[in-house]
C-alpha cells in the first residue's frame, strides 16, 4: 500500500483491467461511438483491450477523443509559449479555471502536438462521485483533491496531495496541472488564491519556500474561450451571492457542468503557458523577509502573468461595451459577432433580470477590466 493510495492516478499496470471493467458502460460506449464514427463496437472494444499503459491510452483514444470534441464545438485551438519549455522537464503548471474537463484536456492535447511531458491533473473528488468518471479520470492521470472536509481533515488531506505533487514532480518527472483556485471562475476575474501556494508548499524541503517553488518550476498558464459553454448555467450561483443566500448544488449539477463544458460551443480557445517563474522568485526572496509577503508576492506575479498572456476575443470586448454603453472597442468586433452575441445574451439568461444580465457581460467583460488595470499599473 501506497500512502498516496487515496488520492493517486491508476498505475500502469491497472490500466488494462480498469479499462475492461468500464468498457461496456453506456457513457464508455457513447464516448468510443462519437469519437470513433466509422469503428464497429467490436473493432473499438478489441483496441481497448489491448491497452496497457495510461500514455498508450491518452494516444490512442483519449486524444482522438477531443480533437472531435474540438471539431464538433469549437473553431480550433490555438496555443503560444511552448517553444520556451524544455521537451523532457517536468513542471508545475498552475492556470486560471473556466472548464472542468476541458481546461486540462486541451493543455495535455497542446503538449502532445509539442512532444513535451503531459500532465497528472488535479480534479475534485466531488464531480467524479460516478464510479466511471472515477476510473476514467484516474486511467487519465487525474489524482483527487478531496472537498469538503472538517480543518483537521483538510490539513492532512492538503500535506498529503503536496507530497504527491511533490513526488511526481521530483521523483517520476512528471508535468502536473493544478488551478489557481478551488473550483472555476465564475466572474471572469482570474485570481490564484494564496492557500493553493501555501498546500503546494508544504512539502517544502527547503528553509525558503521560494527555493522550492524554483525547484519545482511554476509555470504560469492562461486559458480562455470564445464562447464559455457553462456561462447561463454558473448565473445561478452568482444570483445567490448577489442576494447574500447559501447556494445549494442540484445533485447533478456538477455532472450537467462537465457534460455542458464539453459539447458546448466554444468558437475560439487559446492557450499560454507563460516563462518558468526563476528570477521572480528571486527578487521576491531577495525584497521580501517574511513568507505571508513572499506568498502576496508571488500570487500578483502568477496573476499578472495570467491576465497579460490572456487572449481577448470580440465576445470580451463586445461585453465590456454593451455593459458600459460605450463604443470604445468597436473596432475589436463587427456587427455580426456583437448581434450573434447579443442573440446568445438573449437566448441564455432572463433579460427581465438586470443583476443577471450584469452578471453574465460581466464574466465576458472582467478579463478587459483586469488587462487594462494591469496596463495602467505597469
Amino acid at each position: 500500500m501506497s500512502k498516496f493510495d487515496e488520492i493517486r492516478h491508476y498505475h500502469d499496470h491497472e490500466v488494462n483491467e480498469v479499462l475492461k471493467q468500464i468498457s461496456k458502460h453506456p457513457m464508455i460506449k457513447a464516448l468510443m461511438g462519437f469519437t470513433f464514427p466509422n469503428k464497429t463496437e467490436d473493432q473499438w472494444l478489441e483496441s481497448l483491450r489491448e491497452v496497457k499503459s495510461i500514455q498508450q491510452f491518452q494516444n490512442d483514444f483519449a486524444y482522438h477523443s477531443i480533437q472531435r470534441i474540438l471539431e464538433k464545438s469549437s473553431n480550433g485551438l490555438s496555443s503560444s509559449g511552448f517553444e520556451k519549455l524544455d521537451k523532457n522537464t517536468s513542471y508545475l503548471y498552475i492556470s486560471n479555471h473556466r472548464d472542468i474537463i476541458m481546461d486540462t484536456s486541451l493543455l495535455n492535447v497542446s503538449l502532445k502536438d509539442h512532444g513535451m511531458i503531459m500532465t497528472a491533473s488535479a480534479i475534485g473528488d466531488n464531480l467524479v462521485q460516478k464510479s466511471f468518471l472515477l476510473a476514467l479520470a484516474k486511467v487519465n492521470r487525474n489524482f483527487l483533491v478531496r472537498r469538503g472536509l472538517p480543518p483537521r481533515e483538510l490539513l492532512e488531506s492538503s500535506k498529503l496531495m503536496s507530497e504527491y505533487i511533490r513526488h511526481l514532480l521530483t521523483e517520476e518527472n512528471r508535468s502536473v496541472w493544478i488551478a489557481q483556485r478551488e473550483g472555476r471562475t465564475k466572474d471572469g476575474n482570474d485570481a490564484t488564491h494564496q492557500g493553493v501556494l501555501k498546500m503546494l508548499g508544504m512539502a517544502s524541503d527547503e528553509e525558503c519556500l521560494m527555493d522550492y517553488f524554483k525547484k519545482i518550476k511554476i509555470v504560469p498558464v492562461s486559458i480562455s474561450y470564445e464562447y464559455d459553454p457553462t456561462d447561463a448555467l454558473k448565473m445561478p450561483q452568482i444570483l445567490a451571492k448577489a442576494n447574500n443566500e447559501d447556494y445549494v448544488k442540484d445533485r447533478n449539477e456538477d455532472f450537467i457542468n462537465l457534460y455542458s463544458g464539453i459539447i458546448g460551443q466554444k468558437r475560439g480557445i487559446h492557450i499560454h503557458v507563460g516563462d518558468v517563474l526563476d528570477a521572480e522568485l528571486d527578487n521576491i526572496k531577495a525584497n521580501f523577509d517574511k513568507t505571508n509577503k513572499q506568498m502576496q508576492a508571488l500570487t500578483s506575479v502568477i496573476d499578472n502573468s495570467i491576465i497579460k498572456n490572456y487572449r481577448l476575443w470580440p465576445t470580451n470586448y463586445i461585453a465590456y461595451d454593451i455593459l458600459n454603453k460605450t463604443n470604445k472597442f468597436k473596432d475589436k468586433y463587427t456587427d455580426q459577432e456583437k448581434q450573434l452575441f447579443e442573440r446568445r445574451l438573449e437566448l441564455r439568461v432572463n433579460k427581465e433580470n438586470q443583476i443577471i444580465v450584469d452578471n453574465f457581460l460581466a464574466m465576458y467583460a472582467n478579463p478587459v477590466v483586469n488587462k487594462l488595470k494591469l496596463i495602467e499599473n505597469e
